[in-house]
């Protein structure tokens, strides 16, 4: 079962890099850092402080650019591959005890993957709220789930579970209403 639960967690934290990419390597670093969480062997070194430095530069940098738009763009186009390196690496240091193979396709195709899904989920809600002239707000909201979720889910972790359930439930309504919308009529 603690398998299981740290498997949820590291993917629920994965599923966060998609609304930032560094806020939550930088909570877990700090989380580790306290000793407020255990790491699997090798990956101690996201609570160093090089890394918590490196961490908190690149969250400065990546809410600011949020909110200047010809950066933002630039940064689009980086964002993705780095969004799933982020989740890979977070539900990596989270499995432990488990065989490599294993623990690397759980990371890769899971973590990778949750974190791209979310990632391209709300660059999607991004284009449409930019049209709007709602991204602002859309960018608080991401901050603002990219600092809480993560928080949450180390203090409560069985709430990984619903963040993960939620996020699905999130992806699918929107993927059916941007199919409705695409189909001919």
């Amino acid at each position: 079962m603690e398998m299981v639960l740290a498997v949820l967690i590291g993917l629920a934290l994965s599923a966060t890099v998609g609304f930032r990419i560094f806020t939550p390597l930088l909570i877990t670093g700090i989380f580790e850092r306290v000793d407020w969480v255990t790491l699997s062997e090798g990956f101690s070194w996201i609570g160093s402080t090089p890394a918590l430095i490196a961490f908190g530069a690149a969250t400065i940098f990546e809410i600011l650019v949020n909110y200047i738009p010809a950066v933002g763009s630039f940064m689009k186009l980086i964002s993705t591959p780095v969004a799933a390196l982020a989740g890979i690496l977070l539900t990596a240091s989270f499995i432990g005890d488990m065989n490599p193979f294993l623990e690397w396709t759980i990371a890769i195709v899971g973590g990778g993957g949750v974190a791209t899904a979310s990632h391209a989920t709300l660059t999607a809600v991004k284009g449409v709220s930019d049209t709007a002239l709602m991204g602002p707000a859309v960018s608080v909201a991401e901050d603002a789930t990219a600092t809480i979720a993560p928080i949450l889910i180390f203090l409560v972790p069985v709430l990984a579970i619903v963040f993960l359930l939620g996020m699905a439930i999130v992806m699918f309504r929107l993927y059916k209403r941007f199919l409705y919308r695409k189909s001919p009529a």
